[in-house]
Formats: C-alpha cells, sequence, structure tokens
C-alpha cells in the first residue's frame, strides 16, 4: 500500500510547457514533411554515395597543393589566424567596457536587462548576417568581415563576462560600498580581477570560435586567407586534393588552439 510521500506528484501543465511542448512537435513534423518532400532531382543514392566515398579517399588519401606552394598556404592561415584575433580582441575590448554595466549585482536593473536584451538579439542573429548585412556599406571583404565579427564578438562576451561578475557575491559589494570604495574600484580593484581566470578562458574560447567563422569568412565574403583558399580550390579549381591538403592544415591549427585551450584550463583551474 502506498503512502502519500510515495506517490508520485505531476506538474500540472503550464501555458509555457504546452507552447513548448507544441512547438517541439510541430518541429518534428516539419523535418518529417521536408525528409520525404525534398526533391532530390532524380538523384540515385546508391551511386551518390559511392561517388561521395571515392571523393573522400582522394581528398584525404591524395592532398596535394597545386595552385599555390606550402608557403602561400601558411601566409593565408596566419591571415586567418589575424582575422580571428583581431575581431576577439576588439570585441573583448568593447565587452570589457560594458559588461560592467550589464552585470545585475553592479547596475541598475533597467540598464542591464536593456544590455541583455540588446546582446541577446545580436547572438540570436548568425555571424555571416551580421558580415553580409556591414558588406551593404563596406563591401565584400576583410572590413565587413572585421565589423560584423567583431559585432557578434562583442554580444557573446558580454554576456560571458557579466555573467562571471554577477559571481561576485553581492555581499562583496556592499562591504565594499561600506569601507567607502567607489563604483570604479569595486569593478577595476575587486571584480575585474577575481573573475580574470574566467574572463580569459572566455576569450579563448570566443578565439576558438572566430577562427572557424575567419575561415567560412574567407570563402562567403571574400576576407581572403584560407577559407577563401579553399572556396577557390572547391568551387572554382574543383581540385579534390587541394581541399584535402587545405582540411589537414586547418585541422593542424584547430588541434594546436585546443591544445593551447587545455593548457590554458589547467593553469587558471577554470571548467569551461
Amino acid at each position: 500500500m502506498t503512502t502519500g510521500r510515495d506517490r508520485i506528484r505531476l506538474r500540472k501543465p503550464t501555458a509555457s510547457s504546452v507552447a513548448l511542448d507544441l512547438t517541439f512537435l510541430a518541429l518534428v513534423g516539419l523535418s518529417v514533411f521536408g525528409f520525404f518532400a525534398i526533391d532530390t532531382k532524380g538523384l540515385k543514392t546508391g551511386p551518390a554515395a559511392a561517388k561521395l566515398l571515392s571523393d573522400l579517399v582522394k581528398m584525404f588519401a591524395h592532398p596535394v597543393a597545386k595552385h599555390f606552394s606550402l608557403a602561400e598556404a601558411i601566409w593565408a592561415m596566419l591571415l586567418t589566424l589575424g582575422l580571428a584575433f583581431l575581431t576577439t580582441l576588439l570585441g573583448a575590448f568593447l565587452a570589457i567596457i560594458l559588461s560592467s554595466f550589464a552585470a545585475k549585482n553592479l547596475s541598475k536593473p533597467a540598464v542591464s536587462n536593456a544590455l541583455k536584451l540588446l546582446v541577446a538579439f545580436v547572438r540570436a542573429v548568425p555571424t555571416i548576417l551580421w558580415v553580409l548585412i556591414f558588406a551593404i556599406g563596406a563591401g565584400l571583404g576583410s572590413v565587413a568581415a572585421v565589423v560584423g565579427m567583431t559585432f557578434h564578438s562583442f554580444a557573446y562576451l558580454l554576456k560571458a563576462y557579466s555573467e562571471s561578475f554577477e559571481e561576485v557575491g553581492g555581499d562583496v559589494v556592499e562591504a565594499l560600498k561600506a569601507s567607502g570604495a567607489n563604483w570604479t574600484q569595486i569593478v577595476c580593484q575587486a571584480v575585474v580581477p577575481s573573475s580574470m581566470s574566467y574572463i580569459v578562458s572566455w576569450t579563448f574560447m570566443r578565439f576558438e570560435i572566430n577562427f572557424a567563422n575567419a575561415v567560412a569568412m574567407g570563402a562567403a565574403a571574400g576576407a581572403g586567407g584560407i577559407g577563401y583558399e579553399l572556396f577557390m580550390a572547391s568551387g572554382f579549381y574543383f581540385n579534390i586534393g587541394e581541399v584535402g591538403f587545405i582540411t589537414y592544415l586547418i585541422l593542424f591549427v584547430a588541434i594546436l588552439l585546443e591544445l593551447g585551450a587545455m593548457r590554458l584550463k589547467a593553469r587558471q583551474h577554470v571548467q569551461r
């Protein structure tokens, strides 16, 4: 016989939970419908899969640099890393300035909510769309890529920095105010130093993301670098061996960045 304590309590459905369930069911239904309604243009799955497997073998088993030298490939990779570093640096500089105004324990609720609403909108739009939006005024190229990537990096890092600032207890802030410290002293001498390990970790994570974005921007926005070489090899020359060579180079750099991130986390004792 079950007692009152042994009974399983079911939560009553709320308006938000019902809306979430209906949205999930609608997305599942659209996915299933799209899978069966997609126009394959008479493509035969078997031969297409065999051709894909053959191309992958050629790509990764026989990498070759035909239209550029190894020195040119390294220079293009450095340009891509430079784009990622510049946009991360600019985004971090802007975010560290405004994140103290977005933190609830350091700012007024109206200001904090307004900034968080703004960055939520910016983060909801993919980086490539921001680049294309700024390309209307600046034209496709490195300028639009830098501005668009910086804009999205700023929104991403402002959210991360402000949340790390909010980890500092409100009692600590109140104690500093009671001791006579002004707002600038509280932020610069207490909050930022105590959150520095989080700031460094989040900034490096964004640098890794910006590296991937910089590769895509080189192809989509004409920003140059290794992404542009990948675009030319796959869409212009259609040299599968070159695509494999560039892919190996990107993978090598990505592994180096990941090893650097692991060492950074071990040094800062921060779990991302």
